[in-house]
């Protein structure tokens, strides 16, 4: 297991101050960090609530619970390993019926970028890896060079909205029947192929990001461990209690923010029906309607906040 360097989290956590804001965060009361990653936001957090607050921070990756272990050794914080899909199993486990704030930061963080080797970047050229839990089976060189043209396609499209996605498949599978594809450097390679020059001249991103950000979206199943977090979520928190959750691309924020709507009007009666038939009451309140993005000066200190998008909901008194 790789150990995180001082400086693998140099940056300040994505939109810290609003994190901190509109969690409520209080002294004595006990929240929940989903993604610890370098523990930015937890160690935020502890702050305000401390002395006698109660932090449960998780993370898939046995890295940063490693990382987190020699930062916080108090009595009120526990770490656990594990999936954040499973929170409510985590809170189970740990005797806690509900919490006063949840956080869910779905980002990446910049160990796994620039650290882990688990080839996130396509600046690097390290193995085709991409798992978040290095314990998982599946890595993105396995479904590189197993799934069908279609498939590929499939996922590059859906995941990454990836335009070329059909082209970029179908030379994989070329590829890869003469040799297997093992490094990000080689699939990087394939797609900058693939991508017509005066489409790469006129777009802002590299070339490859959209087909990197979809193929570990599906090594890592992210879209359906957000759907089943939202599943679960509710229930976790406390009457009053806040659930923030803070996105980075469109796939993810319309998750999120439909949930968010179904839980604010869960009413299912036609919409020229006159009064409610179906009695779904509303399981509490969005607030900020189009979420909180980064300032200027946030994206200055912290460019991976460029695109973050914050979420913010609050469960209705009982």
């Amino acid at each position: 297991m790789p150990e995180i360097s001082k400086n693998a989290y140099y940056h300040v956590p994505v939109l810290s101050d609003a994190v901190i804001q509109y969690l409520h965060c209080q002294p004595g009361k006990r929240y929940v960090d989903c993604t610890l990653g370098g523990a930015g936001h937890s160690s935020q957090i502890l702050e305000a609530i401390a002395p006698d607050g109660k932090l449960i921070a998780i993370d898939q990756d046995p890295s940063a619970i490693k990382n987190a272990q020699k930062q916080f050794t108090h009595k009120n914080t526990v770490l656990v390993h594990d999936n954040f899909k499973n929170i409510r199993k985590i809170l189970d486990q740990a005797g806690i019926n509900a919490v006063d704030g949840i956080l869910a930061d779905l980002g990446m963080s910049l160990f796994h970028i620039r650290q882990s080797g688990r080839g996130f970047s396509f600046l690097n050229n390290e193995p085709l890896d991409m798992r978040m839990n290095p314990m998982s089976p599946t890595t993105a060189e396995i479904l590189i060079n197993t799934l069908s043209e279609q498939e590929l396609a499939a996922i590059f499209w859906k995941n990454g909205e990836e335009r070329f996605s059909k082209h970029i498949a179908r030379k994989i599978v070329q590829t890869r029947s003469q040799h297997p594809i093992k490094t990000t450097g080689e699939l990087c390679s394939i797609v900058e192929r693939v991508i017509p020059q005066k489409v790469k001249n006129r777009q802002k991103i590299h070339p490859a990001t959209r087909v990197f950000m979809a193929l570990r979206m599906a090594v890592n199943d992210e879209l359906g461990s957000i759907q089943t977090f939202l599943e679960n979520v509710l229930s976790c928190l406390n009457p009053g209690g806040r659930l923030c959750v803070i996105s980075f691309h469109s796939l993810e924020d319309r998750l999120v923010k439909q949930t968010l709507r179904k839980w604010e009007n869960p009413c299912t009666c036609p919409k020229d029906l006159p009064v409610c038939l179906c009695e779904k009451k509303s399981y509490g309140t969005s607030i900020v309607r189009k979420g909180i993005t980064a300032t200027p000066d946030e994206i200055q200190k912290n460019p991976m906040s460029r695109t973050a998008r914050l979420r913010i909901f609050e469960k209705i008194l009982q």
